[in-house]
């Protein structure tokens, strides 16, 4: 989100900018959660999916153009990005990334308690509880970015211009 250039629309208030702290304060949250998810293991390649899938979910144009950038720069492969929305309907993802999915969307819509059940019972095969904590503290920290870029409407510009 630092290489989002600012250009305010005249209705839309640009929450990292009018409330820099509380902003800062997120990006603190979210250096925390990145060293959590490092010290329990997960790659950097997972935690994208997360943040991607989140984003993907809650249609945050900003994040997206950010965290796919971030997931080809730690090796992630155009085709599993290409095909992440549908992720449980290919064999391309491993059973601790598809735990991680399905975790990421649960947390994404906490009103689906059975979804919520099911995620923890895939979770549980292949995560112990440090990873499961971090997987949830991502998908929770990427969801507050998504929505701090989506009710600024963040742009993302062509670079190619």
């Amino acid at each position: 989100m630092n290489d989002v250039t600012v250009v305010q629309d005249g209705r839309r208030v640009y929450l990292d900018k009018q409330t820099p702290t509380a902003y800062r304060a997120l990006v603190a949250t979210a250096d925390a959660v990145r060293a959590t998810a490092a010290e329990a293991g997960l790659d950097r390649v997972l935690v994208e999916l997360v943040n991607l899938r989140v984003s993907q979910i809650n249609g945050c144009a900003s994040c997206l153009d950010v965290h796919t950038r971030a997931a080809l720069r730690a090796g992630e492969t155009t085709r599993r990005l290409g095909v992440l929305p549908a992720w449980r309907d290919t064999e391309l993802f491993t059973p601790r990334e598809r735990a991680a999915l399905a975790l990421a969307e649960a947390t994404t819509d906490p009103a689906d308690s059975l979804a919520q059940e099911r995620a923890y019972d895939l979770a549980r095969e292949v995560l112990n509880d440090d990873e499961i904590s971090a997987v949830i503290w991502v998908a929770i920290t990427i969801n507050a970015f998504n929505r701090v870029s989506i009710l600024s409407r963040h742009p993302v510009r062509d670079v190619r211009a």
